[in-house]
């Protein structure tokens, strides 16, 4: 007893020493730290802040020390203690925890951890250092005070964004109406126009804002009420003599007020123009409108900035509109024709595409396709109301190498009626990835675009439903006789029950890496479970290119231990990463899991996948379980909550 309190005393005097490390980081300094044994600083980084993990860092590995556990002990103050952390450097863990909190910081959004650390957070040292680590802005107008503050005394933070940022995603807030988003257009300008960012990412379901934002960044097509509004005397440019003595008023009736945590704190007056309502101009209702990136750009300027000469206009490489509406349709599809610079476009919606926006955004890739400067590869649209209209979009885009869609069809009939539009035609497809929500699926459809996709390399189905009596063998059948190339194969949502057979045959002459079987009802109709599960590993292992499989969702519980014989005889499986998730696997299974894998350790070190299993029914054994795959694996696992029934039912149906 006196033995265990001593070693409490002596935890609780280090803990003491770690917090007062933390406290007082700056009077140490980082020789001061380095100094300390190496297992003492190990145990030291979980309790440093974050500006003090960034600065000390290169320090920590010129000495061959990590400060991966600082990084993960964050993540998991931040998400949570059933977080799964499937990070395995220091710099993927580092770039997380910035990700995660710079847009909250920057925007003076709240969650709990930054509450608790706000005081360590709400610095200029961590911004600079999260700046330096993420390459995704949100450009969000409603905090136009923030927007703001970049333009003024933070435009180091500004001139750093442009060099860093590759990503912008517009926020719904920008309306052009309104002078309070000048600034976020100014800032746009910056990142994509002078900076690095050429991918968008859109929010607003506004055409006008579409057409501001892709004017003249990639694609020759002017919106007709963007001229008007840049042109018109109503929405005429603001002079720079008027916006100099409007912020001359401004700053002498009063100081400007910032958006931080102290409404009542005051910022040094402005130092520049900046673009104001005029009270008369208020009154009226009647705003000035400056939208023009030249004149925006020099109006932001600071007083002692040298002339500039024409601004540049950077190029869109990537669009994804988020809630593309009729209005965002017309718009695009007026741009496509000539978006020489477009390599990827995403459209996503709340409800189904209709026929008529599809054939219109089929008619416009066609056209951009015809060109010899198109350079659109990847495509991903969602949601189509039927099948045949992918096979519509790929007639027209005869160089995408890359189709992601969703469809979803809950009609027992097709809409459309039309011929096939692939007959033998070679498609440059790479990458396929087809979500669907259909109550019946013509798998002919499919089966076409697979046989005209030689050179396909990854393919992803999920929910194909097929009609009653019908198997999936002829869509496998048809991935063994035309997809030589594959290498990354997911299947999910289907009913492969009855085609092992048609399994192992893709598996003989495949170079597959990644192959994902998930909740495909496997073991449903073999009799033999076992023998069947043996039988598919031995495919497996005859698979040398394998390196992922994943067959979560498929009940195999009790016959858990058959997979550890991937890695048993001469010809052990390559496989380094297995995902079992949710198959409702009990601590006993894992236990023998465990120790037939302990017999046969992988060559690699095996990443496990146990999410989603019932450990809680026995915790010691399961414990005890993870002790003895942990020397050759690492298990990735979170909490289980067995009282929630229906968790449990559907998970062992």
């Amino acid at each position: 007893m006196a033995d265990a309190a001593g070693k409490s005393h002596q935890r609780n005097l280090k803990q003491m020493c770690f917090r007062a490390v933390r406290n007082h980081f700056d009077a140490l300094g980082i020789e001061g730290v380095l100094g300390l044994p190496t297992p003492l600083i190990t145990e030291l980084l979980p309790h440093l802040t974050i500006c003090q993990l960034d600065e000390i860092q290169p320090s920590l590995n010129q000495k061959g020390i990590s400060s991966f556990p600082g990084w993960i002990r964050v993540l998991l103050d931040m998400c949570g203690p059933r977080r799964v952390i499937d990070l395995h450097t220091e710099e993927e863990a580092k770039h997380e925890v910035m990700k995660l909190l710079f847009t909250a910081i920057f925007y003076g959004y709240t969650n709990p951890y930054v509450i608790r650390n706000y005081s360590n957070l709400n610095t200029p040292s961590f911004l600079w250092a999260a700046a330096k680590c993420v390459t995704r802005f949100l450009l969000d107008a409603h905090s136009h005070m923030k927007l703001y503050q970049l333009t003024a005394e933070q435009r180091p933070l500004l001139n750093l964004f442009e060099t860093r940022m590759k990503t912008v995603t517009v926020s719904s807030s920008m309306d052009l109406s309104k002078s309070t988003s000048q600034t976020a257009l100014y800032i746009f300008h910056r990142l994509v126009d002078h900076g690095v960012a050429n991918k968008l990412v859109v929010h607003n379901d506004c055409a006008i804002v579409l057409g501001w934002l892709l004017h003249g960044r990639g694609t020759q097509y002017v919106h007709p009420e963007l001229v008007n509004l840049m042109h018109t005397k109503k929405a005429s440019c603001v002079s720079q003599d008027t916006l100099v003595r409007a912020a001359q008023a401004s700053c002498s009736s009063g100081i400007v007020a910032r958006a931080t945590e102290d409404k009542n704190d005051r910022a040094t007056p402005c130092k520049r123009p900046k673009i104001c309502i005029l009270p008369s101009q208020e009154e009226s209702g009647t705003e000035n409108l400056v939208c023009d990136p030249q004149i925006l750009c020099h109006t932001y300027a600071p007083h002692d900035a040298p002339s500039a000469e024409i601004c540049p206009r950077g190029q869109i490489d990537c669009l994804e509109i988020s809630n593309c509406r009729s209005e965002s349709f017309k718009v695009l599809n007026s741009a496509l024709p000539t978006f020489y610079s477009l390599r990827s476009l995403i459209l996503q919606s709340y409800s189904t595409f209709s026929n008529l926006d599809v054939f219109a955004l089929a008619r416009a890739l066609k056209q951009l396709s015809q060109s010899s400067q198109s350079s659109l590869t990847d495509l991903s649209i969602s949601t189509l109301p039927y099948a045949k209209l992918m096979q519509v979009l790929l007639s027209s885009s005869s160089k995408v190498k890359s189709l992601h869609v969703e469809i979803h069809t809950l009609d027992h009939y097709s809409l459309f009626t039309g011929s096939t539009f692939i007959d033998t035609e070679e498609l440059p497809l790479e990458k396929l990835t087809i979500k669907l929500t259909e109550l019946q699926t013509d798998v002919q459809i499919f089966t076409t675009v697979l046989r005209c996709s030689p050179n396909l390399t990854t393919l992803h189905v999920a929910g194909m439903r097929l009609p009653t009596g019908s198997s999936q063998s002829q869509l496998l059948t048809t991935l063994s006789e035309s997809s030589s190339c594959l290498k990354s194969l997911y299947l999910e949502d289907i009913n492969l029950s009855d085609c092992l057979p048609e399994i192992l045959q893709l598996l003989k002459n495949c170079r597959l890496e990644e192959l994902g079987l998930n909740d495909c009802r496997l073991l449903e109709k073999w009799s033999d479970k076992d023998e069947g599960l043996r039988q598919l590993v031995t495919a497996v292992k005859k698979v040398p290119s394998l390196q992922t499989l994943s067959l979560a969702q498929n009940r195999i519980a009790k016959n858990v231990s058959v997979l550890a014989e991937l890695f048993s005889g001469s010809s052990p499986s390559s496989v380094k990463r297995l995902n079992i998730s949710s198959n409702f696997i009990q601590p006993a299974e894992l236990l023998e899991f465990a120790e037939v894998l302990k017999k046969h350790c992988p060559l690699h070190r095996l990443t496990l996948d146990l999410r989603r299993n019932p450990g809680d029914r026995d915790p010691i054994t399961w414990d005890f379980a993870l002790k003895r795959l942990r020397p050759c694996c690492v298990p990735l696992v979170e909490g289980w909550i067995s009282t929630n029934t229906m968790a449990d039912h559907i998970s062992n149906m």
